[in-house]
């Protein structure tokens, strides 16, 4: 049952790939992005707003660092996201999606001094290859006509995410993950706030009230809480092997919702992508000392 957790989480993720999509057209890509974080803070606050306060000496010096976090994650990578839904697919965002925890560990050498294994570069080689392939529908060779503006932003939305991830680790804030995620929430808000009155429209419709309560709900709080329960009833590699179910899950959701059709580079490409993931995850165990024979 403890699996139910981390399950439920990339089945909600993998969920919030076709509402991404869904929103194109119904809602403009400025407004899902305040709607989301501000509907999820109104929800979260009569739960942390009094622990918030009362850590308030404690928060006040780290708001520049939760500030930085709060653009890039959910600033950055969620507007990037619906703006990219005009000119991709699902199965595109979730696949490039699958790429963060692969890019999290190129960053790490620089900023938390890690060292990066064989099987991270033979599974980054494996990774973007399929990823090459599939973006490029099979031929490599046309790359920059499959390429579309849509890719482009995702590829920047999981670099810009497995920043945020490295970072948090980096820094190690000294208050609770509901806490950081409200905090943060808070800042981009505010953030997203004159973005909000960019947009064509910020009327919210029938159409657009699911998706946003998706979002809202689903993607930026149930997940999440069911995520951090995995990892602290499973641990972290056992939880993080999950991710890789996403992009599968996104890509049936697609074909049955969106009627998405996959074609032969899709399952190459996306098969490539996820095996390169799974490499780069992969833990060496550690030597065992050779023993020391005793001569007395």
């Amino acid at each position: 049952m403890l699996y139910l957790f981390p399950l439920l989480a990339v089945v909600i993720w993998a969920g919030n790939a076709i509402v991404n999509k869904l929103s194109f057209g119904i809602i403009a890509p400025e407004a899902i992005a305040f709607y989301r974080w501000f509907f999820a803070m109104l929800v979260l606050t009569p739960l942390m707003l009094k622990p918030v306060w009362r850590k308030r000496k404690t928060i006040a010096p780290l708001l520049p660092k939760l500030a930085t976090l709060a653009a890039l994650g959910m600033v950055l990578n969620q507007s990037l996201a619906y703006f990219a839904a005009a000119t991709t697919t699902a199965t595109n965002m979730a696949l490039i999606n699958s790429l963060v925890p692969m890019v999290s560990l190129f960053l790490a050498v620089p900023l938390l001094k890690q060292r990066l294994t064989p099987l991270v570069f033979g599974g980054t080689v494996i990774s973007l290859l399929g990823l090459v392939f599939m973006l490029s529908h099979g031929d490599m060779a046309n790359l920059a006509i499959g390429v579309t503006q849509g890719d482009l932003l995702l590829l920047i939305s999981a670099f810009v995410y497995a920043l945020y991830g490295v970072l948090l680790k980096r820094w190690q804030l000294p208050i609770s993950t509901w806490e950081s995620v409200y905090i943060q929430g808070l800042i981009a808000v505010l953030m997203l706030t004159p973005l909000l009155f960019s947009a064509p429209s910020t009327a919210i419709s029938s159409q657009a009230a699911p998706l946003i309560l998706y979002a809202a709900l689903g993607a930026s709080l149930i997940a999440p809480w069911a995520w951090i329960n995995g990892i602290s009833k499973l641990g972290a590699e056992r939880t993080s092997i999950f991710f890789n179910l996403m992009p599968i899950l996104a890509a049936i959701l697609a074909a049955l919702i969106l009627n998405e059709t996959l074609a032969v580079y899709h399952y190459i490409g996306g098969a490539m992508v996820l095996f390169g993931v799974m490499l780069v995850q992969v833990k060496p165990k550690p030597k065992t000392p050779t023993p020391i024979a005793c001569t007395e």
